[in-house]
């Protein structure tokens, strides 16, 4: 490999990946540290030199996920957009999300609710409600700016809108026929246009 190359993910990175899947593939309580270590061909006790717990490891694999997600909703959110447009990016961004961080996002649907108990995971209820504020804002702008349709129920069309973009989740899958914007395409046109003729 060439000093250009891209360099080898670190096998702190490979061993957050291995876990990553299989937190999504089993769940969290339902994986342990033994089985991450035997995914990863190493003895328990050496997973122990890079995370002090599986805790540690699903906190900075949900937080760093959430951090990047936030940084282009903040992004969105302060830009020029139109509320309608700023709607769209979100919509387009989260299922970008749900692409690049596929595992992430299955942990986060299956177990925040779990982890959320812990005071080491207020922040995931934190973020929700962060959100729900920011989902719920744009319909509202959309509304007001006449974009979106009056009258909407802004509560309704928002838990739609969270359902529908975060469970898809369970069927996408990343490098699959369809793309992320595939996806958002679609979503967007059923929401914003309906399907009827």
């Amino acid at each position: 490999m060439s000093a250009a190359s891209t360099p080898e993910p670190s096998r702190r990175s490979e061993l957050l990946g291995i876990a990553a899947v299989l937190f999504a593939e089993r769940g969290f309580k339902n994986t342990t540290v033994r089985d991450i270590a035997d995914a990863a061909g190493i003895l328990s006790g050496s997973l122990y030199h890079h995370f002090d717990s599986k805790e540690s490891m699903v906190d900075e694999l949900l937080d760093t996920f959430q951090t990047e997600l936030w940084a282009r909703y903040d992004e969105i959110e302060a830009s020029d957009r139109t509320p309608k447009q700023k709607l769209e990016a979100v919509v387009r961004a989260s299922f970008q999300a749900i692409d690049e961080h596929h595992s992430e996002v299955a942990i986060f649907q299956n177990d925040a609710a779990y982890l959320a108990g812990f005071d080491r995971f207020a922040y995931l209820g934190e973020r929700n409600l962060k959100f729900r504020e920011l989902w719920t804002g744009l319909l509202t702008a959309g509304v007001a700016s006449g974009e979106l349709r009056a009258g909407l129920d802004v509560e309704l069309v928002y838990r739609f809108l969270r359902d529908t973009v975060w469970v898809a989740v369970r069927w996408y899958r990343p490098g699959g026929a369809l793309t992320p914007a595939d996806v958002a395409d679609q979503y967007l046109t059923i929401l914003l246009e309906g399907i009827s003729q």
